[in-house]
């Protein structure tokens, strides 16, 4: 009998309230210890951003009483302004990303702050997958994700804006489909695929700010990066 391919994704409820300076790993231990919510090798742990920016202080002081007082802040996170429209940005932050507002946020922190993102989300998310192997013992990879919309597309999906343990790109050039055509161009941004499964048990408004995904195939693990494997170069971009 042929296997039958199978995803588990399931959150990790019972996370406290994340502040600048808590450790992130023992929180995400804690939630894991609960019954059926263990960590084994080769799941994946997604991570939402917020509570990365939280963790690790990026969060700046806000004028609450003015709905355009992170503006400025935009600007000063932003390397490229792409787009204007009212009081939307498109611009390109340091780490190559293209995304609104330089991907700063108001919701789901406190009133009178707003939320940059991580320095550096690979580093991220490489400080909580060794954590938590050192707590658990276990090999997970570990994406730190966040929301982003998409040109031409209505709605809003998560995306990984850091990996650690994880290819993010599944390079299928040079591979065959199942009528034998050999494929030249397809690559499959399994990290982004993952961020968006997780989400769905994640949600917005939950408060549930860590999933982990289970059954991941064993040859998507390794060494990767989004900024260096899933940033396209403005050399290859059609859109810039």
């Amino acid at each position: 009998m042929t296997d039958v391919p199978r995803l588990a994704v399931f959150g990790l409820v019972g996370m406290p309230e994340v502040s600048p300076g808590d450790d992130l790993a023992a929180a995400i231990a804690l939630a894991a210890a609960r019954p059926g919510s263990e960590l084994a090798d080769g799941d994946v742990v997604v991570v939402t951003q917020k509570i990365v920016s939280k963790a690790e202080g990026r969060l700046v002081a806000v004028d609450p009483d003015d709905p355009l007082s992170h503006k400025p802040l935009v600007e000063a996170e932003s390397v490229r302004i792409l787009r204007r429209r009212g009081e939307l940005i498109i611009s390109e932050t340091s780490h190559g990303f293209v995304c609104a507002n330089a991907g700063i946020d108001l919701s789901n922190v406190d009133r009178g702050f707003a939320a940059l993102l991580p320095e550096d989300s690979d580093r991220s998310a490489r400080r909580i997958r060794d954590a938590l192997r050192h707590r658990f013992g276990v090999d997970v990879a570990v994406v730190v994700s966040d929301t982003f919309g998409r040109p031409w597309r209505r709605g809003v999906t998560d995306v990984a804006i850091g990996v650690a343990g994880l290819r993010p790109i599944a390079d299928l050039r040079g591979t065959h489909d199942t009528y034998g055509r050999e494929l030249q161009v397809t690559e499959v941004a399994v990290a982004d695929e993952i961020a968006s499964a997780a989400e769905l048990v994640m949600g917005k408004a939950s408060g549930v700010p860590v999933a982990v995904v289970r059954g991941i195939p064993s040859a998507w693990f390794g060494t990767g990066s989004v900024r260096d494997d899933v940033v396209r170069a403005p050399a290859d971009d059609l859109f810039r």
